[in-house]
């Protein structure tokens, strides 16, 4: 275990050296950027297809997506009545008298999962399943949504939002499938602290199928990369564009800037998940939600307020999704921008948001996969898509910037010519509409990546606990190595951030998609099981 540990660190050292040597944010970006070039393209590596070089990763997610959705009939669509009937409980009594079978379960917040669904299933007679959902709603919105989707926007122009809507459509269904097999092949300590993900239904469900070699590798290797992209989309980029909203609003100026929020913001977040103390988490945890509802009650007062422009917005997606305009690299090119932005946001496919749902109780895993097929409808085809409407209407209205017209994932200003990044310009765009808004966002921004950073040191933690063990020693180095990339994410520039983090999600899927793949037939038996009970009870 030792080893492991080393070599793990001695991959991260020269980064932080680097950064220590030279002090300056643009120096913490000169070492952070080769790495994340280097990774980025090694993830996207492409293959010729019909004269397209298509990102294999983006063939893998796309097949596995689409191959679930017919193989399971369309539950996308055909499911999501059971999916509301099962979070509303009219199907609690499937469960018995006697329980859900574990007694104690730590259950944890991912940015774009139904945190409160899961809190909610694990406790008897507390609130209802509808109560839990209008929670889980406001729950689901987070940078993924403010940020990435301006970048998709700027980027690959509206008709990234279409393809944005089709990952996120087809996506449901592999949710469905990754969400029942966390919670069937669990593993539930002596205490009774669950520890469940893509690592334990590798390595127990391929072995139970005959394939005990390939399952420990691809546990082993998601649990690396999992750790990885606990550093980058659950840590960097939310440091990142926290730190960029925060010093466009108080016109914070200086070499040292980012590095320093970036110290800040590590010493709050290392309060939390190093000191122990919760309190901050969960005062987090109750103001998180209502900035969610904020942030969507404001978009919905923006589309509303252009409500004569919505055939024009909707017909910017569907031409521009099919027809993109000059110099955003074909049709290929705006597909693989809105699918990587629709995989950052939901992360379908990655497997991460099993860990957190493995965490219910319930005696049928297919009741959580059912839940959990809506997060990504709420998620990306919902919220996703209005805020990309509020950006269009800015830009139809205030001629901005130019789709497509981007360079590093920033956005060029047609007025000044300087280039900002996502967070900026979905800033810019409600601020148009609803005057000081910006202030209110730059709120919501920090509790948002303060929370995701929370709740992501768990994700990682949980992979970190599967390759180097369940000792102190090892929680303290992860943690410790993680709020470390608190500060590179918040000094280093949006490019660096948003080319790790992709990478870092989109790597997730080649070996938990390879496993879905393989055990798909078990989740075909759980949900024939949570049906006949469905049926038997409602006799």
């Amino acid at each position: 275990m030792k080893y492991r540990l080393l070599s793990f660190i001695a991959i991260l050292l020269p980064i932080f050296t680097s950064a220590q040597e030279k002090g300056l944010d643009e120096k913490v970006n000169d070492a952070f950027m080769p790495l994340a070039n280097w990774w980025e393209g090694f993830v996207l590596t492409p293959i010729p297809i019909a004269g397209y070089n298509i990102p294999v990763v983006l063939i893998l997610l796309v097949f596995g997506a689409t191959f679930f959705t017919f193989y399971f009939k369309f539950p996308n669509v055909l499911k999501f009545p059971l999916a509301i009937n099962t979070v509303r409980g009219k199907y609690d009594e499937v469960e018995g008298p006697e329980g859900h079978g574990v007694e104690k379960a730590e259950v944890n917040i991912v940015e774009g999962d139904l945190p409160d669904t899961i809190r909610d299933e694990s406790k008897e007679g507390e609130v209802s399943h509808f109560q839990a959902l209008a929670t889980a709603v406001s729950g689901t919105v987070g940078l993924g949504n403010i940020a990435g989707v301006a970048v998709a926007i700027a980027v690959g122009g509206p008709g990234a939002t279409f393809w944005m809507i089709v990952c996120g459509l087809i996506g449901m269904s592999t949710k469905f499938v990754e969400c029942t097999l966390g919670v069937k092949y669990r593993d539930v300590g002596a205490d009774g602290t669950v520890y469940g993900g893509p690592m334990y239904y590798l390595s127990r469900g391929l072995k139970e199928r005959g394939f005990k070699g390939l399952g420990r590798v691809l546990a082993a290797i998601f649990a690396i990369l999992c750790v990885g992209a606990s550093f980058g989309g659950g840590n960097a980029f939310q440091s990142n564009q926290a730190t960029v909203q925060l010093s466009t609003m108080l016109s914070l100026e200086g070499g040292a800037t980012g590095v320093i929020i970036g110290i800040i913001l590590a010493i709050l977040v290392g309060i939390v998940i190093i000191g122990g103390i919760k309190k901050i988490a969960s005062v987090t945890e109750k103001i998180v939600p209502f900035m969610a509802i904020v942030y969507v009650l404001a978009s919905l007062v923006i589309i509303f307020a252009n409500l004569e422009f919505i055939g024009d917005a909707f017909g910017m997606i569907i031409s521009g999704a099919f027809t993109p305009l000059a110099g955003l690299g074909g049709i290929l090119g705006v597909i693989i921008v809105g699918f990587q932005r629709a995989a950052f946001s939901n992360e379908a496919g990655a497997g991460s948001a099993a860990i957190a749902h493995s965490a219910v109780k319930t005696k049928f895993p297919a009741s959580e996969g059912v839940v959990a097929l809506l997060e990504p409808f709420i998620d990306t085809v919902v919220i996703c898509t209005m805020t990309a409407l509020v950006i269009i209407f800015f830009n139809m209205d205030a001629g901005a910037f130019d789709y497509g017209n981007s360079v590093n994932s920033t956005v060029m200003l047609n007025d000044t010519g300087a280039y900002i990044g996502g967070v900026d310009l979905t800033s810019m765009a409600y601020d148009s509409v609803i005057p000081g808004f910006r202030y209110v966002l730059t709120i919501a921004i920090i509790l948002f990546a303060f929370s995701t950073m929370i709740s992501w040191s768990y994700y990682g933690l949980q992979s970190w606990k599967y390759l180097f063990g369940r000792g102190k020693t090892a929680d303290v180095l992860y943690k410790v190595l993680f709020l470390l990339f608190v500060v590179v994410g918040a000094a280093a520039t949006l490019d660096a951030v948003i080319k790790f983090s992709d990478a870092m999600i989109l790597a997730l899927v080649f070996p938990n998609m390879i496993g879905l793949l393989l055990l798909f037939p078990k989740v075909k038996e759980e949900l024939v099981k949570y049906l006949s009970a469905i049926k038997a009870v409602s006799k």
